[in-house]
């Protein structure tokens, strides 16, 4: 990995942005960087009460950051020592405390991007990327929802300073709007330099990336999304798990359950269009509650939910304009992504001419869907999408989630290189060139706690340093790493104040890609015969809403089944048999038969 951890770049805005009122119109005046080439936007927005809420509901995702901030106790300390209080070592630490972090979060602010403006034939669109890497949101408006329309095609950084926030949010909704976007002439601008780390490139771009991957897709109406935030303002959660369960059965509107008070809202939306039920679990929940501004003009919403621990799509319909947001539930770059985000990865490249001709027509048709460029390229599926994704990757190509198709964007005017966004930090580098010898590391125990989570113990062989690690971690219910330990200098130096070891990335990383090889193999024949111990969990809804759960769990020759209603202490049954090979039958006898009585499987999907 390069050596270099952060990108630097500069912006030169000719004019600063504003927001001006009179008692008869507004005008909304964005500048753009001057070393982007010529774009710009100018016309007038038909509902101006519109334009000004889902902008701000972006501009809000975007100054989001949900990370941990310590108590200010400066009034408390200036009142003690009001009082005669001698400052001894321990206010002075405090002190230091609360002066390094104010510090750290003004550092942290200033290493994101400006927002990202492209204007197409077709439309004009914003890109934000939250403070704690935990929300990407793209804004999008068509073009017809613009009068005396006249545009410049491209993509720009655009000046959106906290300061101007305010005077958007007091931008009148009655008086008409005329909304020009151009980089302007003047002196009242500013060239400054901002220092960008390649982690939080590597997340934007990758949150981006992963939405090219196969989902399980669903609709609300928008009493879905009011009942929804309703019950998260109205509730705090002490304790875990803090999750959002989509109850999904074909032919029926989906269901929302909010953990842990299994709270159930009835969904109103159109019918699942999946072949099988599904029960799906997400995270990040509480970062919804930014959509309320934009409520009254939702015409309905859309959600795609990727995997355990990759985002979950949100795109919300406002008729003439679409926000699509995505949410992970962990803030910043850590265990979660260098595990999630590693299928992500692509394979070798696959032929840089493929990639030329794509961008090509790209460029020429503007927005264009998978199986048409499988037919303008003539390429194979599969290596087109995994030539899409590297390009993903690059910040040259964007995958417009609402539509469904691919869109020429050039994030930076030169595109990212690959090995910025293929890896997190030079630790979890060389997690991945552990994990490519083979039998490097391997997993040696994994041992279920039962409501609490999972423990996993491997074992790493380094022959570069010629030693053997023995790492462990466990992960609590909702997917987060609770506890780690490794026998490295790395962690007995300063535990896990620097991070994960890369033995423990490496673990990480094996242990997800194991779950998902599993998933694939119990499908198969084969893959059952393979399969010794694990433990599913069913459920089924009546009529009342009461839910009934069976947990089966098959270890070698035995078969343990407990039941009954959720939150109620269940029933026990435990079987043996002669051989691990009737166990096994009569394990997935067991599940086929709940799931003909109309139970489905809660562990299918994360």
């Amino acid at each position: 990995m390069s050596a270099v951890a952060a990108e630097t770049i500069t912006f030169q805005y000719a004019t600063r942005s504003e927001v001006s009122s009179t008692g008869a119109a507004s005008t909304v005046k964005l500048a753009l960087d001057q070393g982007r080439g010529v774009v710009g936007l100018r016309g007038r927005p038909r509902d101006a009460a519109l334009f000004r809420d889902v902008l701000m509901t972006t501009l809000q995702i975007l100054e989001s950051d949900l990370r941990y901030k310590g108590r200010d106790r400066t009034a408390y300390l200036a009142y003690l020592m009001k009082q005669g209080k001698r400052a001894n070592a321990a206010i002075w630490e405090a002190q230091k405390s609360f002066i390094d972090a104010q510090f750290e979060d003004d550092k942290k602010q200033s290493g994101v991007l400006d927002p990202l403006l492209t204007v197409d034939p077709d439309g004009v669109s914003l890109e934000v990327f939250s403070r704690d890497e935990s929300a990407y949101a793209r804004l999008s408006f068509s073009s017809d929802f613009f009068e005396g329309r006249e545009a410049a095609h491209g993509t720009s950084f655009v000046d959106l300073p906290p300061a101007l926030l305010e005077r958007l949010d007091r931008l009148p909704g009655y008086l008409p709007l005329a909304l020009e976007v151009g980089k302007g002439e003047g002196s009242g601008g500013e060239q400054r330099q901002v220092t960008v780390p390649h982690r939080w490139l590597r997340g934007f771009l990758q949150v981006q990336s992963a939405a090219t991957l196969p989902a399980t897709t669903c609709h609300l109406a928008p009493i879905d999304l009011y009942n929804l935030l309703f019950a998260l303002r109205t509730r705090k959660a002490k304790n875990p798990p803090r999750g959002l369960r989509f109850e999904l059965i074909p032919g029926q509107a989906p269901r929302l359950i909010l953990e842990p008070w299994e709270l159930v809202l009835e969904g109103h939306g159109d019918p699942y269009q999946g072949k099988t039920p599904r029960v799906v679990r997400t995270f990040g929940r509480q970062r919804l509650l930014t959509l309320a501004r934009a409520l009254p003009y939702l015409q309905g919403a859309r959600v795609q939910m990727l995997g355990p621990g990759l985002p979950v799509f949100w795109t919300l319909d406002f008729g003439v304009a679409t926000l699509s947001v995505a949410l992970t539930g962990w803030s910043e770059s850590s265990w979660a992504s260098a595990a999630s985000f590693d299928r992500l990865i692509p394979g070798a490249e696959r032929g840089a001419a493929v990639a030329d001709r794509a961008l090509a027509h790209l460029q020429q048709q503007g927005p264009t869907s998978l199986e048409a460029l499988q037919k303008a390229t003539g390429a194979p599926r599969e290596d087109l999408r995994a030539v899409l994704q590297r390009e993903c990757l690059r910040g040259r190509v964007l995958f417009d989630v609402a539509q469904g198709s691919y869109r020429p964007r050039s994030l930076l005017a030169q595109p990212v290189a690959d090995e910025v966004t293929r890896y997190g930090s030079p630790r979890e580098a060389k997690a991945h060139r552990l994990l490519e010898t083979a039998r490097t590391v391997e997993i040696t125990k994994l041992h279920e706690i039962s409501g609490e989570g999972i423990e996993v113990h491997g074992e790493v062989n380094d022959l570069e340093a010629r030693r053997q690690f023995l790492p462990r971690f466990s992960m609590d219910i909702e997917g987060r790493v609770t506890e780690a330990w490794c026998n490295c200098s790395t962690y007995q130096r300063s535990g896990l104040r620097e991070g994960p070891c890369e033995h423990m990335l490496a673990l990480r990383i094996l242990h997800t890609r194991k779950v998902a090889e599993a998933e694939a193999l119990r499908q198969t024949p084969e893959g059952r015969k393979a399969i010794r111990a694990e433990t599913r969990v069913l459920t089924r809804r009546d009529a009342s809403g009461k839910e009934t759960v069976y947990r089966v769990s098959l270890d070698d020759k035995v078969v343990q089944v407990q039941w009954g209603l959720r939150s109620v202490n269940p029933r026990h049954q435990r079987l043996w048999y002669d051989t691990d090979a009737q166990a096994r039958e009569a394990y997935f006898a067991r599940l086929e038969a709940l799931s003909t009585e109309g139970y489905v499987d809660a562990e299918a999907a994360g």
